[in-house]
């Protein structure tokens, strides 16, 4: 059961990963530039959030 979890949870992080890249790369480019992003950082960025 241990494995199971472990599977699902990566797999929730997996896909909260590709929803946030993908955001932060439609992002409006002036929302971007008001919040200090370069949106060519999308992967970096969500990566960082979402597995810390």
């Amino acid at each position: 059961m241990n494995i199971m979890n472990s599977v699902r949870s990566a797999m929730q992080k997996r896909a909260l990963y590709l929803r946030t890249k993908h955001e932060l790369e439609m992002m409006p480019l002036n929302v971007a530039l008001d919040l200090d992003i370069y949106r060519g950082d999308a992967a970096r960025i969500a990566s960082r959030a979402v597995y810390g």
